[in-house]
């Protein structure tokens, strides 16, 4: 969409599904629905519990890729920032007017490295990922040619298997390395465990909370003793944040779906056995979509296949039903087993999707409903920024 085009002069069922004011039972299918009130509640709770537990929280704008909703998440929620994973993704958002980014992740192609270091011309804290003392060198060498400044993280990799250093050694070099060159920052480390965020049980999530925070504890000693304390320890997901908030050692988290809520999240379980999405936080993330046919008795057919969401944890569910189940699905259609029959063509059902972060890359909208009427219609502002 053109910067100048206004939301109001796109034409639903082409440009946009829906427009403010609308009927929710007007809204063109398949589409991402925001339940505004859930959203708030989840928002305002988790805002409440950093604040009540002194950590910082740089939500994870990789989730909803919106800068309308991260700006939600500041100003309901308390947020200090974002993390973003690509450096194109950072750029929507510090254009977009968010002014603490972190680039969780290591940038290593040199035009990368030469947009990342023109991020803070656009008024944002910008701080990046490393792994590797020679990343430090490319970083300088931009940072120097554009006038600016980068901080950065050391991470480390505690548990996940992806990037990341494993040795306190290695974080030592890195900072060192860091803190002696022109025009680079060290600011902390980036310690996100992200294996262990959807396994079922909280106590097997504890366990391996438990060694990443010792090797983490370790790393910011060494740290210590070498004159290079860390300003921030960042870290934590919906399914750990109760564990690096209690650490002593962390103190910014990085939480993302516990706004939206999905499928595969809403599976885990609390301390006392719960599933996550029965009280802890609620689902306001669903995948609007409408009954196209029952030619057989006992399916019924609906317009979110394939194309509509991702599938990559499992099949979504269909929110607030248990006589009706979304079974399969291909490139444009759902399949859902319609034992009795009680399905309509043309009636409307909500999924919860199985993954949130990558079936919102593939919309372009938000529409946000309250109390049976559009609220608002957000751009899916990242949606393909992968670079």
């Amino acid at each position: 969409m053109n910067d100048m085009t206004k939301i109001s002069e796109l034409e639903v069922g082409y440009d946009v599904p829906a427009q403010i004011g609308m009927d929710e039972a007007d809204i063109q299918t398949p589409c991402l629905v925001l339940d505004l009130d859930a959203l708030e509640r989840n928002i305002k709770k988790m805002g409440d519990y950093a604040k009540a537990h002194g950590m910082r929280h740089r939500v994870h704008g990789k989730m909803h890729k919106s800068v309308d909703v991260a700006k939600l998440q500041h100003e309901l929620g308390g947020a200090v920032g974002v993390c973003c994973q690509k450096v194109s993704e950072a750029e929507v958002f510090a254009r977009g007017g968010i002014k603490d980014i972190l680039v969780s992740n290591e940038v290593r192609d040199p035009r990368k490295i030469d947009r990342l270091a023109q991020i803070p011309k656009l008024g944002a804290r910008t701080i990046v990922c490393v792994d590797d003392v020679d990343n430090v060198p490319e970083l300088a060498a931009a940072v120097v040619k554009h006038g600016t400044q980068l901080e950065c993280f050391v991470e480390i990799d505690c548990g996940a298997g992806r990037c990341g250093v494993t040795t306190t050694e290695a974080v030592v070099e890195i900072a060192k390395a860091i803190d002696a060159t022109q025009g680079l920052k060290f600011t902390g480390i980036q310690a996100y465990q992200g294996a262990m965020q959807h396994m079922d049980s909280y106590e097997d999530r504890k366990a391996k909370l438990d060694a990443a925070i010792a090797q983490v504890t370790d790393a910011v000693e060494a740290l210590k003793a070498e004159g290079l304390e860390p300003e921030l320890v960042s870290g934590g997901g919906t399914g750990s944040y109760y564990f690096e908030s209690g650490s002593g050692v962390y103190n910014e988290l990085q939480c993302g779906s516990y706004a939206f809520m999905d499928a595969d999240y809403g599976r885990i379980l609390d301390k006392d056995g719960n599933r996550i999405d029965q009280g802890e936080w609620e689902n306001a993330f669903f995948i609007l979509t409408q009954v196209m046919s029952h030619a057989k008795a006992d399916k019924a057919i609906c317009d979110a296949g394939l194309k509509a969401q991702s599938v990559d944890s499992g099949l979504p569910f269909i929110y607030g039903r248990d006589d009706v189940e979304y079974i399969k699905c291909s490139d444009e259609h759902g399949v859902i087993a319609d034992p009795k029959g009680v399905l309509k063509v043309g009636e409307k059902l909500k999924l919860v999707p199985g993954h949130c972060d990558p079936t919102a890359n593939v919309h372009d909208w938000y529409v946000g409903v309250r109390n049976g009427k559009v609220e608002t219609v957000w751009p899916v502002s990242a949606r393909g920024k992968a670079y």
